[in-house]
């Protein structure tokens, strides 16, 4: 059954960029709620912490270098069908593939730079935000 909030997180390289605001007025342009939402910096054990699904992966240290390599903004959504919605509004993880306007289409560098993570599942969504932010901070 699907749920009405999901978990996305600005990544480094947008946040450096200065991206946070435009992507912001995205998100709630398409009719997204900000429900939960800080600026934090990842130490590389909570970006493994984080990524640990992916520890087997080749790819898993240089993702964890990347993720604590400067400021990220999680935050928790809320809209209607939350998860396939923003998939859609991030578009593909290769921005390159990525349909033009969506979030990864505007501001993405490449694979894994890729500006922004989006929830894969609702139980994946409340993994994830649970991470970042106590029960209480989920208005």
């Amino acid at each position: 059954m699907a749920t009405n909030r999901t978990f996305t997180m600005l990544k480094p390289d947008a946040v450096a960029d200065g991206h946070t605001g435009a992507i912001i007025k995205i998100i709630e342009e398409a009719g997204f709620k900000i429900i939960a939402m800080k600026k934090t910096l990842l130490t590389p054990a909570l970006a493994g912490k984080f990524y640990e699904v992916h520890a087997e992966r080749p790819f898993y240290a240089d993702l964890c270098q990347y993720m604590s390599s400067g400021p990220i903004v999680p935050i928790i959504l809320e809209k209607d069908n939350a998860v396939a919605d923003f998939r859609k509004l991030i578009g593909a993880t290769d921005p390159s593939k990525a349909d033009e306007g969506t979030i990864r289409k505007l501001f993405a560098k490449s694979m894994t730079a890729n500006a922004i993570h989006g929830s894969d599942s609702d139980e994946n969504a409340a993994i994830e935000g649970s991470f970042f932010f106590a029960a209480t901070e989920q208005f």
